[in-house]
């Protein structure tokens, strides 16, 4: 059976895993030229983060924080932090007592990752669509509005439901008319409308693809649409290239550096410099790109 290999470029929003373990530091008494550093029992008021599967507790400066805690087959102790929390992973022969005593030694780092974990969940519920008729969301960085009209259905049987009207007027939002009854339910209007998003999504990517791949001197195969939870893409060796269809949510800024980051892996299947090289040359500002894309939220329930 062949092998293909295949690169990944994830959501740059999962679990932050602990940097490598380094020995304690020494503090440097402060001079004149150093500012007194701010305790961190002043950056962190008294706060609770409890993991849904939490099975031991610890208190971290004034906070409390329930954790997940599982024994594995490692070397080391692994601190992750995600949506849910901290996970704690440790081998079988390490006594509880030190696991605490690293997450105390760790304190800073760990309530810090939660902290931004609590933001970015706050960020995603707000980027939540309610699926209902006059419900607006972002298709390419433009505003569109949802509208239920019952009375048509439109087009050939693969897009009956749907019609998409650009907007006239400067700044007001198009307007994405589906053929369902004002009696339909949140998740029918979910569907139908994610159906198109994903039409939407399949045609833009490939006109994508087919303009930055001869500029990068690569020949792709196949474009398949991925639903994946924590990936904007992958390519495989073979030519085929998946793409997240959420990526509909977001601006072409982010589609495109997407699109010619997977495309440059068929030149160079890994992230060496010649890789950055590769993408650099399409798009100068690829790093301020990829930055952007740490910092988005598409819809949860999309």
């Amino acid at each position: 059976m062949q092998r293909f290999l295949q690169l990944a470029l994830d959501f740059l929003g999962g679990p932050d895993p602990l940097p490598a373990p380094a020995p304690p530091a020494v503090r440097p008494a402060p001079d004149e030229h150093t500012p007194p550093a701010l305790p961190m029992d002043d950056v962190f008021q008294p706060a609770t983060w409890h993991h849904p599967r939490a099975n031991r507790q610890i208190r971290l400066r004034q906070c409390h924080v329930a954790y997940e805690f599982k024994r594995a087959r490692r070397r080391t102790i692994g601190l992750s932090v995600g949506q849910d929390g901290l996970t704690v992973s440790a081998p079988r022969w390490t006594p509880v007592a030190e696991v605490e005593a690293l997450l105390l030694d760790r304190a800073d780092w760990v309530l810090e990752k939660l902290q931004a974990a609590r933001e970015r969940r706050t960020t995603l519920d707000q980027a939540r669509i309610g699926w209902a008729d006059g419900a607006t969301f972002e298709v390419l960085g433009q505003p569109v509005q949802l509208l239920l009209d019952p009375t048509h259905a439109y087009g050939s049987r693969s897009s009956r439901h749907a019609q998409f009207e650009a907007s006239a007027t400067p700044g007001a939002p198009a307007v994405l008319r589906l053929g369902l009854p004002h009696t339909a339910t949140e998740a029918q209007i979910r569907d139908a409308a994610q159906a198109w998003l994903m039409r939407r999504a399949e045609a833009v990517f490939t006109e994508r693809l087919q303009h930055f791949a001869p500029q990068l001197g690569v020949q792709w195969s196949r474009l398949r649409l991925s639903s994946a939870g924590t990936r904007w893409g992958s390519a495989t060796a073979d030519g085929t290239i998946r793409l997240n269809w959420r990526l509909i949510f977001l601006s072409m800024d982010m589609v495109d550096y997407v699109v010619v980051h997977e495309l440059s892996h068929l030149r160079h299947m890994d992230h060496s410099p010649r890789f950055w090289d590769v993408v650099a040359s399409v798009m100068p500002d690829h790093r301020e790109r990829r930055q952007a894309l740490r910092q988005v939220a598409v819809p949860p329930d999309a």
